[in-house]
């Protein structure tokens, strides 16, 4: 279903079953399988392929030679009706791919709320990527990679299959990233090492002095104090009663699985 306020260039080929949302626009020679759903107002510019069972949301850009929710390189996938699902106001760049999900790793490949992927990005199968990160250019997420709000992740990097990076962590160019990375840090290198705190980040989204203050002291209890994360967590959990900024580290090592940069 088409609706009727949709400008789709003469060019497109659009499977029938397809549902085109109010004011969305579709450029030149865009592919758009029967399955796919796009939000309004949405934009492909041109020359951009939605495949499989991909659900788009509202206000998002899309640029040329996108590739949105195509067969993943996962050698365990054979054709599973699995999904690809994206938010709203996204911007998706030139030449981005974003692989859909598979069985085994939940079903789901899923991009949350105003992102920006820049220039050649990917993001493989089963990805959770939540708000407002940003991917620069090349940047490079395995399979089963968790990004939480507000990451940045730098040109060339590339981040091992089932790593969690937290919230408002900044990863510097061409790191490569093979363990967790707790919230609120800066890293860099291969492999990645921590250099502190995001504190630039952290003011530019409104944090106060008593809550980096906070997150600085957790900081030195994870990397300087010399003891294990079994031993610093109760000292974290009591910082977190009065400092709620502090709670992201506690449901952060939770999910953490692979252990964290050293």
């Amino acid at each position: 279903m088409i609706h009727p306020t949709a400008k789709i260039h003469s060019s497109a080929i659009i499977e029938d079953g397809a549902k085109i949302g109010a004011d969305v626009v579709v450029g030149p020679f865009c592919l758009i399988d029967a399955d796919v759903e796009i939000g309004d107002r949405t934009v492909l510019h041109s020359h951009v392929v939605v495949r499989g069972h991909t659900q788009i949301g509202c206000d998002n850009q899309i640029f040329q030679f996108a590739s949105i929710g195509e067969v993943n390189q996962d050698l365990k996938y054979n054709g599973e009706p699995t999904k690809t699902i994206i938010g709203d106001r996204n911007r998706i760049r030139e030449s981005v791919t974003i692989h859909r999900g598979t069985v085994q790793g939940g079903g789901v490949t899923r991009i949350g709320d105003d992102n920006l992927l820049m220039i050649n990005a990917h993001i493989a199968h089963d990805c959770q990527v939540k708000n407002r990160c940003i991917l620069a250019n090349n940047a490079t997420l395995a399979g089963h990679v968790e990004l939480d709000d507000f990451v940045i992740v730098g040109g060339m990097s590339a981040i091992h299959q089932f790593v969690v990076i937290g919230a408002h962590v900044m990863l510097g160019g061409g790191s490569m990233v093979s363990q967790d990375v707790p919230p609120y840090v800066m890293a860099q290198g291969n492999h990645a090492q921590p250099f502190g705190v995001n504190l630039e980040g952290l003011k530019r989204r409104g944090f106060d002095k008593p809550a980096m203050h906070a997150i600085r002291n957790v900081y030195k209890l994870i990397y300087r104090s010399g003891k294990t994360l079994e031993e610093v967590i109760p000292e974290i959990e009591r910082i977190a009663e009065t400092e709620a900024a502090v709670s992201f580290f506690l449901s952060f090592f939770k999910r953490s699985t692979r252990g964290i940069i050293r």
